[in-house]
């Protein structure tokens, strides 16, 4: 599936819907004579027939071509607004982007979902993607609270005082859905909606409120009628975070590549644009925006997190993958996953290797990791792998048992004790690690499957694409 990365087509809309009143000014104000206001939408081949039409060249029709020609250009998108106190609406803002190149049109057979790849690849993509979601601020009135439940009455009374105040009925509709009632904050975003339907913030809300009934696709069209309505970081987050989680990979890949292009100084859309492009498979191209995200913003350990995450147990990491997770280790010393992050990176390029130095670093890293971390399973996972590497058994059985106290769900630490206890002699005991890694890794899959499918997959189908018209005339 191809997605087209052409910038956005920009031309006149007929009938703009009203703006929020809280939504910023993206327009320009011109001295008298007063310009026509006007709205550009993604409509490029009303533009070429409008810039045909044999109109007068007064100053209000001069500006009006000057701001078209600009949008053709393929500058950012433009709302001209009346003058203060012309006494008309406000305009929506712009949609700033083509109709999306797909459709969510049903959700899949949660009997039927399947996978592709190994159950460990699913697992750890699914992972990704609820971990995503979490990088999104939240609603600052949607935030859970202790005192939410006692807003509600005092919320009550005032929009019930004051019904045309919006706000008050915004605050009523968040405090219902941080409260678990749903139905009363679906409610109550509908009749806002129908008093101002140009309000990005509560199609945001309602989209929350119907994840949370379990409405998915009505969930997935609120994201995207914020995202068209405002155009915003979050807004386009939200929507491409929604995809995501429901395994429309592709269809998150186009909304995330244009909130990249819109906000090219987001590290956590170049993340979920890594995390959409590894869910279908495109893994060096989803590394590279990882890479880019540690790269904007050094400090943040996120992009780190999910760059180590996302890759493969079965290969060494590249060079620019292992310069960036040694970073994240030596500006976050006290973070013990990142000196563990690193010290996994480093045995994978030097494991099955006899180079002393390399075993003796990996070690270091890892028992800062558990001094900093004492819970930290992986990590003594890992020593009791090193060490069983060069034949020290002993060490490595200890280490393996620590990874048992800290994590009691792992299952790899009992298959690692079966083959110690294997070449040691002790087939008993290898036995009962054995079995104990069988419950234990049918226990996870059962408990990957359940989350699975508790989740409904998206059906995304291709919008057609018409071929542009012809001109005859040379």
């Amino acid at each position: 599936m191809i997605f087209s990365l052409r910038p956005p087509r920009l031309g006149l809309a007929r009938n703009p819907l009203p703006q929020p009143e809280a939504q910023p000014d993206h327009g320009l104000r011109r001295s008298p004579p007063r310009p026509i206001a006007i709205q550009l939408v993604g409509q490029a081949d009303y533009t070429r027939l409008r810039m045909k039409k044999n109109i007068q060249r007064s100053a209000g029709t001069m500006a009006l071509l000057l701001l078209a020609y600009t949008a053709a250009a393929g500058q950012c998108p433009i709302t001209v607004m009346p003058p203060a106190g012309a006494g008309q609406p406000a305009l929506q803002p712009p949609q700033f982007y083509d109709q999306p190149g797909f459709t969510v049109a049903g959700v899949a057979d949660a009997t039927n979902l399947g996978g592709h790849g190994s159950d460990v690849v699913v697992r750890t993509r699914e992972s990704l993607a609820r971990d995503t979601a979490a990088l999104a601020p939240q609603d600052p009135g949607a935030a859970p609270g202790p005192s939410s439940s006692e807003n509600v009455p005092e919320l009550e009374r005032l929009v019930a005082q004051h019904p045309q105040d919006l706000s008050a009925a915004y605050a009523l509709a968040a405090a219902y859905l941080r409260g678990g009632q749903y139905e009363q904050a679906r409610s109550r975003l509908l009749a806002l909606l129908a008093a101002a339907p140009g309000r990005a913030d509560a199609h945001r809300l309602l989209a929350e409120v119907e994840e949370k009934r379990n409405h998915p696709l009505d969930a997935v069209r609120e994201y995207q009628r914020a995202a068209e309505l405002d155009p915003s970081e979050r807004n386009l987050f939200d929507w491409g975070t929604e995809l995501l989680a429901h395994r429309a990979a592709d269809a998150a890949v186009e909304v995330f590549l244009r909130g990249n292009r819109l906000y090219p100084d987001s590290s956590r859309m170049l993340v979920a644009l890594g995390v959409a492009l590894h869910a279908r498979g495109s893994l060096d191209q989803a590394t590279d925006c990882l890479c880019r995200a540690a790269d904007l913003h050094p400090a943040d350990p996120s992009p780190y997190l999910f760059l180590a995450r996302m890759q493969s147990p079965a290969s060494a990491p590249s060079a620019a993958i292992l310069d960036r997770l040694e970073r994240f280790a030596r500006l976050h010393p006290e973070n013990a996953l990142a000196g563990y992050y690193y010290a996994a990176a480093l045995w994978k390029g030097a494991q099955g290797s006899s180079n002393a130095v390399a075993r003796g670093r990996v070690l270091a890293l890892l028992q800062e990791a558990v001094r900093l971390d004492p819970s930290l399973g992986p990590a003594y996972l890992l020593q009791g792998v090193v060490h069983a590497d060069a034949g020290d058994y002993s060490p490595a059985i200890v280490a393996f048992r620590q990874a048992v106290a800290a994590s009691p769900q792992l299952d790899e630490p009992h298959y690692r004790l079966a083959q110690v206890y294997r070449r040691m002699g002790d087939k008993a005991q290898a036995q009962r690690e054995l079995q104990l890694y069988q419950e234990l890794s049918k226990k996870a899959a059962a408990e990957a499957e359940r989350r699975r499918l508790q989740i409904p997959q998206f059906v995304v189908a291709l919008r057609e694409t018409r071929p542009a018209p012809k001109n005859d005339k040379p």
